[in-house]
């Protein structure tokens, strides 16, 4: 039990008057941030989960949860022992779990953040086969947002794809799935559907960008910057297949995965050229807390996405854009 005194910070002469039922009360508060829905994780009713909070509180000496517009916000304490708890409870919960792992009786969610790119390109193979050998699991996609690492790092999701490139926070780890590489992408019959593309080009037409976290493509606009070029944005969105369906239906053109693009090829009538702004390919990734490396449900998981993401991302070689 070294692991829970250190976390809960309370000299060891005390613990044996602590209780330690209120551990998986206080860290579905501290994930949900909602009494209500916190009580239910738990099985416990709302005035029993507001007696334990108010225990909580005593025993930990602050708030924990200030009540906020909208809900409940974290005091600073309180954010601090969000990890440290998850941690806890994953570590005594090893000790009583069975090793061995049975993907066809196991009941659970798995909780990811992705761009619709991914969801689109990997989910329905995933939920195929998990259809067929894990029909227990059950995945929930959210998209990315500016909690995304501090949801991580309190283990509120299990994995978020990223880039290589893409900086790491601590405690993460990661796995590459495959490469993708971006391309210039139009309606069929666009009078750069044809190649190749210059910079140049890029500046003559309308652009649909995908903006994931409200910076647009910045690497797109800092490579134009370098040639004394620039482009005109006229939408911007958080959704891949958004920008494809208005660069079908208009002169506007976007920059983005090849795989995805070729996937909506066909359906949109699209045409690819390779991009001179991006010529590099993208190592797709999948990250993950350290706390859950040890999960069997999750190390399955892993091997199970790797897997699809292999079929996805590895074209064959006469299906490839050519450079």
């Amino acid at each position: 039990m070294k692991c829970i005194i250190v976390i809960m910070n309370i000299p060891s002469k005390h613990l044996s008057g602590v209780d330690l039922d209120l551990l998986p009360v206080l860290d579905a508060l501290l994930r949900r941030r909602n009494i209500t829905h916190a009580g239910r994780d738990v099985g416990l009713s709302q005035p029993a989960m507001s007696r334990a909070l108010g225990r909580l509180r005593h025993l930990f000496g602050d708030p924990l949860l200030v009540r906020q517009a909208g809900g409940f916000a974290l005091t600073p304490k309180a954010d601090r022992l969000a990890p440290q708890v998850a941690a806890a409870l994953e570590q005594v919960g090893a000790l009583f779990r069975d090793v061995s792992f049975d993907p066809a009786v196991e009941q659970r969610t798995i909780r990811l953040v992705a761009a619709d790119a991914q969801t689109l390109l990997l989910m329905p193979e995933v939920m195929q086969r998990l259809s067929r050998a894990a029909p227990g699991i059950r995945l929930a996609v959210e998209g990315y947002g500016p909690e995304t690492i501090d949801h991580m790092r309190q283990g509120r999701i299990d994995f978020t794809f990223a880039l290589s490139s893409t900086s790491l926070p601590s405690g993460a780890e990661s796995m590459v799935l495959g490469e993708d590489r971006l391309v210039l992408v139009t309606r069929r019959g666009h009078p750069l559907a044809a190649g190749p593309v210059t910079a140049e080009d890029y500046a003559r037409f309308p652009h649909a960008v995908v903006a994931i976290f409200g910076d647009g493509q910045s690497e797109i606009d800092a490579a134009l910057a370098a040639r004394k070029l620039s482009r005109r944005i006229a939408i911007s969105t958080p959704h891949f297949a958004a920008a494809l369906a208005v660069v079908a239906a208009t002169d506007y053109v976007t920059t983005m995965s090849e795989a995805l693009a070729r996937r909506f090829a066909g359906p949109f009538d699209l045409a690819m050229t390779p991009s001179p702004l991006a010529p590099q390919p993208l190592s797709i990734t999948l990250v993950w807390n350290r706390i859950r490396s040890a999960d069997p449900a999750l190390i399955w998981f892993r091997d199970l996405l790797r897997d699809v993401a292999d079929t996805v991302y590895r074209l064959p070689a006469d299906q490839k854009t050519k450079a």
